[in-house]
């Protein structure tokens, strides 16, 4: 129930609930129109929480802001304190792509790692269990993750392979794709294919192939 955009100067803005801080103007005001988050002009990519309170920003020195509800540790500072302007995730510089899921995060490295935080219910963060996580933990040990996304319940993931990976909630709609309504706490392959390049989820799921064309899945 909010938005986030980066500009093409790398300024950041927000709009629409400012409920538990998650627009980051250090209050919890809504808005009907963009405000700018600060005056800085390194963000490069960020990501607002589907079905979720919080905020999620790349810059483009590669460290990690979140903002907003923590109430599960989604921000991953190790605390669960809600936070209502950015507050730096470690002091890493080799973060390249968020994702905000619902009560999580998601986040691949530039070294192709993969990485998980916030509530770990329905085994969305990928780590083979239930458990919260209030710090980035990594997923496995590949080094071959592209692009994450972050739905209601669940998580989906391309690789530099071209292969697509799913994983979390699966019970109602379907929405990892991989044929069945069973849960998966751990990465799971979705068919044989090598040509998937752009992936996004809610509590359905969408993946753009190289050769352009849209697929979609679970809740219609």
């Amino acid at each position: 129930s909010h938005t986030a955009c980066v500009k093409t100067d790398n300024t950041l803005w927000t709009w629409g609930n400012g409920a538990s801080g998650r627009l980051g103007h250090n209050n919890i005001i809504s808005r009907s129109s963009p405000v700018q988050v600060g005056a800085l002009t390194n963000w490069a990519q960020g990501s607002a929480a589907v079905g979720g309170l919080h905020t999620a920003c790349v810059k483009t020195d590669g460290t990690l802001f979140t903002w907003g509800d923590n109430g599960s540790g989604q921000l991953g500072d190790g605390t669960v304190v809600n936070k209502s302007s950015p507050v730096q995730v470690g002091a890493l510089t080799n973060w390249a792509q968020v994702a905000a899921g619902k009560n999580f995060t998601a986040c691949v490295k530039t070294d192709g790692t993969l990485w998980t935080w916030g509530s770990g219910a329905d085994g969305r963060l990928g780590h083979n269990n239930i458990i919260n996580r209030s710090s980035p933990v990594q997923v496995g040990a590949l080094t071959n993750w592209a692009q994450v996304a972050t739905g209601n319940d669940h998580t989906a993931c391309v690789k530099t392979d071209g292969t697509l990976f799913t994983w979390g909630d699966n019970i109602n709609f379907g929405q990892l794709g991989d044929g069945t309504k069973i849960r998966r706490s751990s990465p799971v392959q979705i068919g044989a294919l090598t040509n998937w390049a752009q992936v996004a989820a809610d509590s359905h799921t969408a993946c753009v192939k190289t050769d352009n064309t849209l697929w979609t899945w679970g809740n219609g």
